[in-house]
């Protein structure tokens, strides 16, 4: 998709710090962390949220490299949080399907608030 970031980021585009790739998909670290291990996976084809028809192998391959990525970033085996906001009510930042990666730390269970 035309101006979007993360489409940028998966084809090369723009610089990012990469920490996994594979066919379909591509891990990089967030560059406003909110953890000491905040890493971001997403499709290298464009789909804006959850809600896009994306399709079984993509969702496969996405939440398949989550343990790679969590045992590459160092914290597979003290525990992390996966996390995908879909949509404008959700605070999603980017229109385009991500997985957030966090950990690195202790964490609060947290609470949801709604507006």
């Amino acid at each position: 998709m035309e101006n979007c970031i993360f489409c940028m980021i998966a084809g090369h585009e723009l610089d990012a710090r990469v920490i996994y790739e594979d066919d379909t998909v591509l891990a990089f670290d967030d560059i406003t962390p909110q953890a000491p291990v905040h890493t971001l996976v997403i499709p290298k084809t464009h789909f804006d949220n959850m809600s896009a028809d994306v399709p079984v192998d993509v969702l496969t391959a996405l939440f398949s490299a989550v343990p790679k990525v969590a045992a590459l970033k160092g914290v597979d085996q003290s525990g992390y949080r996966v996390i995908v906001n879909s949509g404008r009510d959700a605070s999603q930042s980017v229109a385009h399907l991500h997985v957030h990666i966090l950990g690195g730390g202790a964490m609060s269970h947290g609470m949801v608030h709604f507006e």
